[in-house]
């Protein structure tokens, strides 16, 4: 049956391809997939595995392949455009190759191998999402996939609550990793709400990710949830200021007012429940062992080995994590100590690179385009990677293929959004120089800020 899998996987490339340029309707429920996959993929057994080791404690599990990989390669192969042209392509191969020195490290490269691929899939999605949004409509359908998602995941932790689950997890299996997926929707929608009113689609997504937070009862999304959208509303009014927004921002301030308490009875109802995984004491734990190894590995144990070599060199017992299944099954509640743990100062370099070069990119980006409305997307974008930076400081689940998917998605909306700004700054200029054929291109742009300033006199 695996095999088959795979069989309908790979065979559904050329058909994927096929679909892409036939129809501009088959596009638009492609388009939406690739937003709407990530939250159900494990849930509807939507991957195959060339090699699969389901009792490996690493975060990789084997060589997997998923639907949204088929649909990435099918968009990638159809655009023909060159790799290096995609914006953020450098930075992620970077991570990949420190990921990838590090199986010469790994007891068992084999299943360091297994997360070198699944970045790998991580890029393939960037590219994809990236050529979507180079056209509007691309990018708001995958929006919506993304809504839709999250909304889908609202509905699971609604019929969870009210079964008596404490921290209600969605189909993502886990109320951290789906708490930490929540961040790539809510503030993209945040920001286009900000944006427009155009749209009903941006306030379902932010009524679903409020939704999602407040019944999953994770301490650090509710508290960073809280940050993110007043950072977000703070920024977009310093950006441009309106009445819409502020009444826009007032909508938002009032429904995060309205879902804390809710938030908090989620957390009292936690806590009533004593749990020994997760508590202070623990994490503190986690991080001496995951210290203790790099001190002793300075190029990493191998990128998918932290459990292993933790329990089998004796790290977690000397670093005092507690000897039952939960504590010395779980990494360290750190995503910037795991990456370094398993691959070294080097790859922690790298892993830092690929999270905050968006951050900036996304900023500027922002600020250089005050009165386009894709700025405020932009922004939304940026602060998302503020965001989750941050709450990789007290969770190791960016290190899923689920997080990575959606920051693929991001990244890539992000990408899109340069190569559109860039190919309507080329077109300006071509336009210019049809108009006046004795100007040179390069002169054009300086002539632009003398006109500028001259009008601004």
């Amino acid at each position: 049956m695996r095999f088959v899998a795979l069989a309908v996987l790979i065979f559904a490339v050329p058909a994927l391809m096929m679909l892409l340029r036939q129809n501009p309707r088959y596009r638009r429920y492609l388009y939406f997939l690739i937003g709407f996959l990530p939250f159900v993929i494990t849930a509807w057994n939507l991957d195959a595995a060339l090699i699969s080791w389901p009792a490996w404690q690493g975060q990789t599990k084997g060589l997997i392949l998923t639907l949204l990989d088929s649909l990435a390669l099918a968009v990638v192969l159809s655009s023909r455009r060159s790799p290096w042209t995609y914006p953020f392509v450098g930075i992620t191969i970077a991570y990949l190759l420190s990921a990838a020195l590090s199986i010469a490290f790994a007891a068992n490269p084999q299943a360091s191998f297994f997360y070198v691929w699944q970045l790998g899939t991580m890029l393939l999605v960037i590219m994809a999402v990236t050529t979507v949004c180079q056209d509007e409509n691309g990018r708001r359908i995958i929006i919506a996939g993304l809504v839709c998602g999250i909304t889908l995941q609202a509905g699971f932790a609604i019929s969870q609550k009210l079964s008596g689950v404490v921290q209600a997890s969605g189909t993502l299996g886990h109320q951290n990793l789906l708490g930490m997926v929540t961040h790539f929707v809510l503030y993209p929608s945040l920001a286009m709400l900000l944006a427009t009113n155009k749209s009903r689609l941006p306030l379902i997504g932010v009524a679903a990710a409020m939704i999602v937070i407040a019944l999953g009862a994770s301490r650090a999304t509710i508290g960073l949830a809280g940050v993110g959208v007043v950072l977000l509303i703070g920024l977009s009014m310093l950006r441009k200021p309106s009445a819409r927004k502020t009444k826009a921002a007032i909508a938002g301030l009032l429904a995060l007012a309205i879902a804390t308490p809710v938030a908090w009875a989620s957390l009292e109802h936690r806590f009533a429940v004593k749990s020994v995984e997760g508590s202070a004491e623990e994490r503190v734990a986690f991080e001496r062992a995951a210290k203790m190894i790099l001190d002793d590995y300075p190029m990493g144990v191998g990128a998918n080995q932290y459990v292993v070599v933790a329990n089998t060199q004796g790290y977690s017992e000397r670093a005092g994590v507690i000897w039952n299944y939960g504590s010395r099954a779980a990494k360290v509640h750190n995503a910037y100590l795991l990456v370094a743990a398993e691959t070294g100062y080097l790859g922690l370099l790298f892993f830092m690179i690929f999270m905050f070069v968006p951050i900036f990119a996304a900023l500027r980006f922002a600020w250089k385009n005050r009165s386009d409305p894709r700025g405020e997307l932009a922004l939304g974008i940026g602060v998302t990677m503020i965001i989750v930076s941050l709450h990789c400081l007290y969770e190791w689940v960016f290190v899923t293929s689920h997080v990575q998917y959606m920051v693929a998605i991001n990244l890539g909306m992000l990408g899109g959004l340069m190569l559109q700004r860039k190919a309507a700054k080329r077109a300006a200029i071509l336009e210019r120089k049809k108009m006046n054929p004795d100007i040179k291109p390069n002169k054009i742009p300086a002539m632009a800020r003398q006109k500028r300033a001259k009008a601004t006199d």
